[in-house]
């Protein structure tokens, strides 16, 4: 009808074409956040009060919705994440947790001693009433980790449950 009035509808239809592939590449980019959304609720990979670092970026879950996931980190700062653009996600409490020590010994000093003096300091904190109970397993001696011109680096670790091992450490 509008060919027939003299009036061209080129530019309209040219118009209508890049707006709904403008419509559909956002489109495109909602579906992926929803559906990745999905897996990371269904595979139960974090819960709200986790602790997680999502692309880098470490911070407690506050949120998990089908398009983002929320994280604040420990000065406060809020990051929204699109679940589309999740490439790494590691959850720091899920199931237990563990701390990590590592401890410096002068290459003068007895490092037997030291390792029998971490034992028995984590013997302790085990039967303390207030911290015994976080504690999911004995302390394990890992090691020499590394050897510098000063000392000898030591690792050990101590299972926890989650979000407790920054307490117990």
């Amino acid at each position: 009808i509008l060919r027939e009035v003299d009036i061209d509808i080129t530019p309209v239809l040219t118009g209508a074409g890049i707006i709904g592939l403008a419509v559909g590449f956002g489109a495109q980019t909602l579906v992926k956040d929803i559906i990745s959304g999905i897996f990371v609720i269904a595979e139960d990979q974090v819960r709200v009060g986790d602790v997680a670092v999502v692309n880098g970026i470490e911070g407690a879950v506050e949120e998990i919705n089908l398009r983002t996931i929320v994280l604040r980190n420990l000065e406060g700062v809020v990051y929204t994440i699109s679940n589309g653009d999740i490439r790494t996600l590691a959850n720091r409490s899920k199931d237990f947790a563990y701390y990590v020590l590592t401890l410096g010994i002068d290459y003068d000093e007895d490092s037997d001693g030291a390792v029998a003096a971490v034992k028995e300091a984590a013997a302790e904190l085990a039967a303390d009433p207030a911290f015994g109970p976080h504690i999911l397993e004995p302390l394990e001696v890992l090691g020499m980790e590394d050897f510098n011109a000063t000392q000898v680096t030591l690792r050990f670790r101590i299972k926890t449950l989650p979000l407790r091992q920054w307490e117990v450490g």
